[in-house]
């Protein structure tokens, strides 16, 4: 298996302790922990306003945390879990996704996804489209990243996106175009998308689940004539980790609070149900345990969310000492 790493951003309240003046070194200190550990890629998402619950507190934007990462990592690779596409046209988005992995050295992982945060669309005046349009959209502007990526220039007329001779330079360094991450599980149009396009896909990671989307993704493939090995199978992990189940209940305890704080207890109990249960959830044991089920059944990469890591680190220590080594 493979492994990324989220890093903190403010999305998910996971800056809320650290002051904004050291918000940055906060970032860049644990993406070079990465770009000298056993992490194969950093990661941040692409949201401008904190969930779960949507309050005033900071929140860096994906794409220039990305230009950032370039300059201050020299060997992880950088992705966004995941771009939405409503967000940027899709000709710009390839242009900046191509100028960063000039910046990087080639080291970009293009997450892309149609988009769910509704009060984050229509804050910054995108409307909501429904969600058959939005997927709609996915598709037409994977088509467009692509075809700027593979010539440097592309037209399109679709029914959602139309360009018309954007010109895409530099293209990116790596030879092929950057790799596509399509994120999402719908199984009609999601899936069917990933099947055409994807390099990686990006869906639930429970086992019932992966199992579930899995076999969709391979009956797409099988449709049109695609060999489904071309295509990495990934998935995101909730991690809280302890040495003793006793840790790991604190650790839990912990994002409750901090969750508690700014949303409610209601709304918090809500949020800590989600971990139940998880794969990354429990001691190095019983986490690998669970990664090798899933890795058995086709799972080829994990990225990884530490809530508590901004200002500890030891979950991250003994992911790295015990589970990493372990899967790898």
């Amino acid at each position: 298996m493979r492994f990324g790493l989220f890093l903190p951003q403010g999305w998910r309240l996971d800056l809320v302790d650290v002051a904004p003046v050291d918000h940055w070194s906060a970032i860049t200190g644990l993406a070079g922990r990465a770009d000298a550990g056993p992490w194969e890629s950093v990661w941040v998402y692409d949201h401008m306003h904190t969930a779960p619950l949507t309050a005033g507190e900071a929140t860096h934007e994906a794409w220039s945390l990305m230009a950032g990462l370039g300059t201050a990592t020299s060997r992880v690779r950088l992705g966004q879990m995941c771009t939405c596409i409503g967000y940027r046209n899709p000709a710009l988005l390839a242009k900046t996704a191509s100028t960063v992995d000039m910046i990087s050295g080639g080291r970009v992982e293009m997450g892309i996804g149609a988009g769910w945060y509704q009060h984050e669309w229509e804050a910054y005046g995108y409307g909501f489209p429904s969600a058959g349009e939005r997927i709609a959209m996915l598709d037409e502007g994977v088509q467009i990243m692509r075809e700027a990526w593979r010539a440097g220039e592309v037209s399109f007329r679709g029914r959602h996106f139309r360009v018309d001779g954007a010109i895409v330079q530099p293209r990116p360094l790596q030879g092929d175009g950057i790799p596509l991450w399509i994120a999402g599980g719908g199984e009609r149009k999601t899936l069917r998308t990933a099947a055409r396009y994807a390099d990686y896909t990006n869906f639930d990671g429970s086992p019932e689940g992966f199992a579930r989307k899995s076999e969709v993704l391979l009956r797409h493939c099988a449709d049109i004539g695609r060999d489904p090995a071309e295509i990495t199978r990934t998935a995101n992990y909730n991690v809280a980790i302890g040495e003793t189940e006793r840790d790991v209940a604190d650790r839990l305890a912990f994002l409750h609070d901090r969750i508690a704080r700014f949303a409610g207890t209601e709304r918090a109990d809500r949020e800590l149900r989600g971990y139940q249960g998880l794969p990354a959830v429990g001691t190095p044991e019983q986490i690998v345990e669970k990664l090798t089920a899933l890795a058995d059944a086709g799972l080829g990469y994990g990225v990884f969310y530490f809530p508590e890591v901004a200002g500890d680190t030891s979950g991250l220590e003994l992911f790295e000492r015990q589970v990493i080594p372990a899967l790898r």
